[in-house]
């Protein structure tokens, strides 16, 4: 793979659900400008269910048939011991590890007062700890690097979701996993950047099994012109965010969609009353009122 200006040069990457959609646009993106890529994928159908090597291995034939390095991985994301071999499987391949990208989940879209108990607790772990298991094993990694005075230039970029910011309707399991995954994006950062380790999110809005379904509309490709849902679009500013240029940004949650982006800014207090003693909470209605009143409104719920 030959490009004017690769970012990427000689980095490895692992990125997580890479066999379809955005997964494996960011794994095509970081293979052209470079990287050597652990393509990790389980070949799940969109609900969760079933396995099938195929999708993993068709991306990594592709990276090499351009000229890239690429192998597979079938390791569980949410498995602890699965997280820890994806990354020794990196480090045994090329010698090193620099670049998480944590993309893989899959959703099982209800309303709360229908959603059951196995439903939730499948998107939960396959988003939230499919985030935290490979991180954790990967900075375990970094920060012994660094401990043995080796210089460490990493990065994790994280998947979240509008759905997670704003909340979506009839998605109850996956909003709350991916709001999760923001906010472990801003423990992580502050907590890994001793080690030189970046962490990042990214809130695409892309065409993919998740979405082409529950946003049939929104998500249909033009008949000719720019295809703003295409899951390309998104991919540079991973492969960006995964470069030695992005060292020094961290912390950040990025919504990204077709040509635009824009930095999410989290929650915060928009105005504050203190009394400086305890409230009664008669007195409390006209006072939440006019907090209210002097506030920005909030976000839309998908779906609303």
């Amino acid at each position: 793979m030959t490009s004017t200006s690769r970012l990427c040069e000689g980095r490895v990457a692992i990125v997580t659900g890479a066999g379809r959609g955005l997964g494996r646009a960011h794994a095509l993106e970081l293979a052209r400008h470079g990287a050597r890529v652990v393509v990790n994928d389980l070949g799940v159908a969109a609900d969760g269910g079933g396995r099938d090597a195929g999708p993993a291995e068709a991306v990594a034939a592709e990276i090499r048939a351009a000229g890239g390095d690429a192998i597979t991985s079938d390791h569980d994301v949410a498995d602890w011991d699965g997280a820890r071999a994806m990354i020794e499987l990196a480090v045994a391949a090329w010698g090193r590890l620099d670049v998480l990208v944590n993309n893989a989940g899959f959703v099982r879209d209800r309303m709360v007062v229908s959603t059951a108990e196995d439903e939730w607790d499948a998107v939960i772990r396959v988003h939230l700890k499919g985030h935290f298991a490979p991180a954790r094993h990967a900075a375990a990694y970094w920060r012994e690097a660094a401990k043995r005075g080796v210089a460490v230039d990493a990065r994790i970029v994280n998947t979240t979701s509008g759905a997670g910011l704003q909340g979506s309707i009839g998605q109850a399991s996956y909003a709350a996993a991916k709001g999760g995954i923001a906010s472990l994006t801003l423990v992580q950062a502050a907590e890994l950047g001793r080690y030189g380790v970046t962490v990042n999110a990214i809130a695409p809005a892309a065409r993919t099994r998740m979405t082409e379904t529950a946003f049939a509309e929104m998500m249909k490709a033009p008949a000719d012109g720019f295809d703003a849902m295409a899951p390309d679009n998104v991919a540079p500013l991973v492969a960006w965010l995964a470069s030695g240029e992005a060292r020094g940004v961290t912390g950040r949650v990025f919504e990204v969609s077709g040509g635009a982006i824009a930095v999410s800014d989290g929650w915060r207090p928009a105005g504050k009353v203190d009394r400086g003693a305890r409230w009664q909470a008669t007195e409390l209605g006209s006072v939440v009122r006019d907090l209210l009143a002097s506030s920005p409104a909030p976000m839309p719920v998908y779906g609303a």
